[in-house]
């Protein structure tokens, strides 16, 4: 079937773009901070154990919310739970823009992250619910792709409006999806397979159960090991890379101009995954995109010249969030409907504590004057052990149909 079938159906094509434009949203936010920290160093003197802190409390958020919202997903529907975390984590990111010092803006960004993580795991859950089998897969990575959309938005937003603004009118843009969400309300529909067994819900403790039973065990540690690694080097990279490029002797308008070349990079990424997915399998465009990400970081951190830092920082934009579009929509084909939600939000769940560990763990390491080279071959030898878990544990589903 061709690939642009999905994007023919009308309804189809709704749902895409819908929950597209939610997503999209959650990564501007989240790109965004990574851009606001960079400034607020400056004007707050901020210490890189205070980045990191900053950086990785919005993980925090996003693990609590990645759990809850899943296990909520399974019990009241993929279609309500979306709307309540889209409207959460806006209203927390337009009232970070009246932050009024640092504590204030932790516990501000980590109500954010609680949005957020709940959103991205239903979200991704509701689309593959909705898509025939043969197109599956490559719908939850298109959908995927439009994290970079909202990346390449933030990389604007800080290149134009921070620097003759300030940072407090970045996050007072991040309240937008409020209103977008009053349209979402009616523009999509529940999974159809969630309202086959609504009448009928499994208890949380009989889910959680499930997840860890011996039918899938297996599938479980896989996709908490996958998660964890990957989370961890992408919020340990990612939302440091404005700051490195400064470290690295930059000035911070010239990083972000920098950031943001590198960040278009993702959209080739995601659509070359999305191909891919359909054609060779889950499995081979996670362990290829992972492998090429790990080697990405490697060359990243040792680069010496500002033509190295480019090309590296295109590749590794290009092929982790490929690997993030494979991630997404693997996650949900390995559990059943009833536990599709709840075992999707406790996988995602774990991998934002590499999330919480990462940018803080980079930021004592800054601090200690540990070299960028040094922290990012950490980096890539956590991406390996992710790509050896698909390999030797993962099974494939590319065109299984979801029971």
């Amino acid at each position: 079937m061709n690939q642009m079938t999905l994007l023919r159906n009308p309804k189809q094509r709704k749902l895409l773009f819908s929950a597209g434009l939610s997503w999209m949203f959650d990564a501007m936010d989240v790109g965004m901070i990574s851009f606001v920290v960079a400034a607020l160093a400056k004007e707050w003197s901020l210490a890189p154990e205070q980045i990191g802190i900053l950086t990785s409390i919005n993980s925090v958020g996003m693990a609590v919310g990645a759990a809850a919202a899943g296990i909520m997903a399974d019990r009241f529907g993929r279609k309500s739970v979306l709307l309540w975390t889209l409207l959460i984590f806006s209203a927390a990111s337009g009232l970070s823009a009246f932050a009024t010092g640092f504590a204030v803006l932790c516990v501000l960004r980590f109500i954010t992250g609680f949005g957020l993580g709940g959103e991205l795991p239903v979200a991704s859950t509701l689309v593959s619910e909705s898509m025939p089998a043969w197109e599956r897969g490559r719908a939850v990575v298109l959908l995927e792709s439009f994290w970079a959309v909202g990346w390449i938005a933030s990389a604007l937003i800080a290149f134009f409006v921070i620097p003759n603004h300030g940072w407090r009118i970045a996050f007072a843009i991040g309240a937008v999806p409020a209103l977008y969400a009053l349209y979402l309300r009616r523009a999509i529909d529940d999974s159809p397979r969630f309202a086959e067994i609504r009448k009928a819900p499994v208890s949380l403790r009989k889910r959680i159960a499930i997840v860890w039973s011996p039918e899938y065990r297996r599938s479980t540690i896989m996709l908490w090991i996958l998660w964890f690694t990957v989370v961890f080097s992408y919020y340990g990279m990612f939302l440091w890379l404005p700051t490195v490029m400064v470290l690295k002797g930059f000035s911070l308008v010239r990083s972000f101009e920098y950031v943001l070349i590198m960040t278009l990079a993702q959209l080739p990424g995601y659509f070359t995954a999305a191909y891919f997915i359909e054609k060779f399998g889950r499995k081979f465009v996670l362990v290829l995109y992972l492998l090429l990400t790990a080697f990405s970081a490697a060359w990243f951190g040792n680069a010496t010249s500002e033509g190295m830092l480019m090309a590296a920082g295109i590749c590794l934009s290009f092929f982790n969030l490929g690997a993030w579009g494979g991630m997404y929509a693997y996650t949900p084909e390995l559990y059943p409907t009833a536990i599709r939600s709840t075992g999707s939000g406790l996988a995602t769940s774990f991998g934002r504590i590499g999330g919480i560990i990462a940018p803080l763990w980079v930021g004592v390491l800054v601090g200690r004057s540990v070299g960028i080279g040094s922290i990012f071959m950490i980096f890539f030898v956590t991406i390996i052990i992710g790509a050896l878990a698909v390999l030797f544990l993962g099974k494939e589903t590319k065109g299984t149909e979801l029971v």
